[in-house]
């Protein structure tokens, strides 16, 4: 990819997303499920942009949503209704009702509460809510604690015995139609072992709720597929499929994936331009014209991205890559071996698809980067950059 090119015509900091590598993700993940009626629900968290929510839905995907936003990008994006999923602890009125009015697959729900609010907004709107509950198995992802989300200390969803309650009075109301049984024990999984236990532990409920004449028809693993970033092994998703398929046997449920990493973090790109170098008696600076309310993972998560100063070969030397803003976790590496920098050479974040741009803020008053995607040579615009503008808009009416 001809990053030089593509920072001079569209400027930096600027996000680059390889829209071919999205598509052969997805087509491996629904291959290795091609046994098995299966829904590829893309995970619009990771990467909200519109076109690459529609570049999902051309081929064949749903949309796991967080947010009645996402909801609505997905909508707007040509996603069917009845492949949107609506899911997240916190889910208010408004956006319940508008879900079940737009009459989507199901919601995800995560609590007994939830339940209720649930079927009082359906039964207000003389409706029958599609539900699904995300059942907790407490089982440990071996991942970054901020993004475990299967253990008993973490805020999503039931135990397996309060899910039970849930789908027996589920099962009675006039207003619930249980139709799912979801789970999702982490985001950047990298070992299978904990997805098969989950797998088996949740499948096991999906039995015994089959046994009661509760029709779920929808087996929803979540997401959470493992990438590279530095040099972890990742997980086959053939293995990741066969480990998931093997606990299911006897029962003719649709498997549902949430798939937003696996998909689009190893197709992006960051650009950001070297502005100058500094260094103190200990230190080398690198500093960029991006900065942490563009891509906050390094600090957030103390993520690793793999860095290219494009161009540069020469000898190596440690530096902190860090941007503007006036924090002392405004970086993107530390302590990376980099080659000597100029004024205006173009450093390259590599692995920056998922949570970058759409965790991206305008802290600072800085205006978000712009978005452009290559597909088959061909390089677009999918976001064009914020102005000065675009932040004040709604502010400035009302200065007095």
């Amino acid at each position: 990819m001809d990053f030089s090119s593509l920072a001079a015509k569209y400027g930096t900091p600027l996000y680059v997303y390889d829209f071919d590598h999205f598509k052969s993700r997805y087509e491996e993940l629904k291959e290795a499920f091609s046994g098995r009626k299966s829904l590829i629900c893309y995970a619009v968290k990771a990467n909200s942009n519109l076109s690459v929510i529609k570049l999902f839905a051309n081929l064949g995907a749903g949309a796991d949503c967080v947010s009645i936003g996402e909801v609505r990008r997905a909508l707007m994006a040509g996603v069917p209704k009845y492949k949107i999923i609506f899911s997240g602890v916190g889910k208010r009125d408004d956006e319940i009702e508008e879900a079940l009015k737009e009459d989507i697959l199901f919601l995800n729900l995560e609590s007994e509460a939830e339940m209720l609010r649930v079927e009082e907004i359906a039964r207000k709107m003389d409706k029958k809510a599609r539900i699904s509950v995300r059942v907790n198995p407490d089982i440990d992802p071996r991942t970054h604690p901020y993004i475990s989300t299967g253990l008993t200390e973490n805020k999503f969803g039931v135990d397996i015995e309060i899910a039970k309650k849930m789908y027996a009075y589920a099962g009675k109301s006039t207003h619930l139609e249980p139709v799912g049984i979801h789970f999702h024990i982490g985001s950047q999984l990298t070992e299978l072992e904990p997805i098969y236990e989950a797998a088996q532990k949740v499948s096991e409920l999906l039995k015994a709720l089959l046994a009661l004449k509760i029709d779920i028809k929808f087996f929803d693993v979540g997401g959470g597929l493992g990438v590279i970033y530095d040099n972890e092994e990742t997980i086959v998703p053939y293995d990741y499929a066969q480990a998931i398929l093997s606990t299911l046997s006897g029962t003719d449920v649709t498997i549902v994936c949430e798939p937003g990493r696996f998909m689009t973090a190893n197709g992006g790109y960051f650009l950001t331009k070297v502005l100058y170098e500094k260094t103190s008696k200990t230190k080398r600076f690198v500093i960029v014209d991006g900065a942490m309310n563009d891509l906050i993972r390094p600090t957030l998560y103390e993520a690793f991205h793999g860095v290219e100063v494009v161009g540069k070969e020469s000898v190596k030397s440690k530096a902190d890559i860090v941007g503007p803003i006036c924090e002392s976790g405004d970086f993107f590496a530390k302590d990376e071996e980099l080659a000597e920098t100029a004024h205006g050479d173009l450093v390259v974040i590599k692995s920056a698809g998922s949570y970058g741009f759409s965790m991206s803020s305008n802290y600072n008053t800085r205006p978000r980067a712009a978005e452009v995607a290559v597909e088959g040579g061909e390089d677009r615009m999918i976001r064009q950059r914020e102005s000065f503008e675009n932040l004040i808009a709604l502010e400035k009416d009302f200065l007095k």
